[in-house]
């Protein structure tokens, strides 16, 4: 999120401008931010007292005409975890424990739908966050190094419940107009089904499948058909099934904030001296759940 001196922007990580699907946050950051305010963070949208992917996908989403009924039926909320520039001032090269304190003091005082994510540099109240919030649709916690500076992409570590893993999408099922369920490569070789896709991410695949042309039929490691496609990436969450390999819902990618003061945002463990591998202690692999598309 970018305040400026006139208006305020909203961007992806990949740099596309999404202002017009999140508008509710576009007039907050408009109302609370300084000019010259960067921040980096993740919309999130809280469904029935739990983080919900799939109301922040179709938001995402939205069309310009759809956007604003999207936003009165799913508010969002936008959880920061850094901040990249105060008063127009580069802060990237300074250690995250500056940028932390600098987005302490941008945030003093402001309300939801803003709001900085929890942190700490005590282990075991990061352990209690782990262990206590997934209930809430909290995936996790992320650990970085206090005195790392801001670096594109993702270079933290994420202590997750289940862990994200990039496969190819080489197939679907049912229409190409509307796929009710992809067939991914995993890094093994492996080729499975997911499960039933939302509405959001059959949509998704949809505006793929649907302009690349008829496929072959083709079956995946357990014999299930599909029709074949390629050019797409998904990203999986990576859980483990003795019995099946399957695919199952979609899940939030990144653990964030909800729309209540008493609702918790996503936890962030600060680990001073170490880099965030030495502090790397996840939790076997469970179920592997389709989360994005995007070209190769």
């Amino acid at each position: 999120m970018h305040r400026t001196a006139d208006t305020t922007r909203c961007h992806t990580r990949s740099g596309r401008t999404v202002t017009s699907a999140w508008m509710d946050l576009d007039v907050a950051g408009q109302a609370v931010l300084r000019p010259g305010t960067v921040l980096d963070g993740e919309a999130v949208v809280w469904v029935n007292g739990q983080l919900s992917f799939s109301a922040a996908q179709a938001r995402g989403n939205s069309t310009a005409r759809r956007s604003a009924a999207l936003a009165a039926e799913y508010p969002a909320n936008y959880a920061v975890w850094d901040c990249l520039q105060v008063d127009g001032v580069d802060l990237r090269r300074r250690p995250y424990t500056e940028r932390r304190a600098a987005l302490l003091e941008v945030l003093d005082g402001v309300p939801p739908p803003i709001q900085a994510t929890p942190a700490s540099d005590d282990a075991d109240v990061a352990l209690a966050w782990y262990e206590h919030l997934s209930a809430q649709g909290l995936e996790g916690v992320v650990a970085k190094r206090a005195t790392s500076v801001y670096r594109a992409g993702r270079v933290w570590q994420k202590l997750r419940h289940a862990e994200t893993v990039d496969a190819d999408v080489v197939g679907y099922v049912g229409p190409a107009t509307r796929p009710h369920r992809a067939a991914v490569r995993l890094p093994d070789g492996r080729r499975v089904l997911s499960r039933a896709l939302t509405a959001p991410l059959s949509a998704a695949l949809a505006r793929f499948t649907a302009a690349a042309g008829p496929g072959q039929r083709a079956h995946t490691d357990d014999g299930e058909r599909y029709i074949t496609t390629e050019g797409l990436v998904v990203e999986v969450e990576a859980r483990h099934h003795p019995a099946r390999h399957r695919l199952d819902h979609p899940h939030p990618l990144t653990d964030d904030s909800g729309g209540r003061t008493e609702s918790p945002c996503p936890a962030l463990l600060l680990v001073p001296g170490c880099s965030p591998a030495e502090a790397d202690a996840r939790p076997p692999h469970e179920l592997q759940v389709v989360q994005s598309l995007r070209y190769t």
